[in-house]
């Protein structure tokens, strides 16, 4: 009778293994309850899953080309890239930084802010640029 017992422990421990070896290698076919449940079990994870555990949040990018015309480029500049910095000493900071984030080196003629519709704060900054 003991020897019994050892038998069907080997084999549900076998059949554990053989049940994760073939969720590892998606051994089911196809509109089978198993194949079924997987699935499920991935859209599970990936609607319930926090994105918080990823670190992957959407982030605006910091520099962008906004137009070009005639030489003359408009590139944002976002607020916390050259808020610190003396309104004297803005181009300068926004040519090293199109230069250091786009490769490009243009000549930044002047920066202005752009500010919300209270004209309280400013919500980034405007770089024009001749090449």
């Amino acid at each position: 009778m003991a020897g019994a017992k050892i038998r069907v422990v080997e084999a549900q421990g076998a059949s554990a293994a053989g049940i994760g070896k073939r969720l590892i290698f998606w051994d089911f076919p196809r509109a089978s309850w198993q194949y079924d449940i997987v699935v499920a079990l991935i859209l599970l994870f990936i609607f319930a899953t926090p994105r918080e555990w990823f670190h992957d949040q959407p982030r605006a990018s910091s520099i962008v080309l906004l137009s070009s015309v005639r030489g003359v480029n408009r590139v944002f500049i976002a607020t916390d890239l050259l808020d610190d910095t003396p309104e004297a000493q803005r181009p300068a900071r926004a040519e090293r930084l199109i230069r250091d984030r786009t490769g490009k080196a243009w000549h930044v003629v002047r920066v202005e802010p752009i500010r919300d519709e209270a004209e309280q704060e400013i919500k980034g900054f405007i770089a024009y640029t001749a090449r």
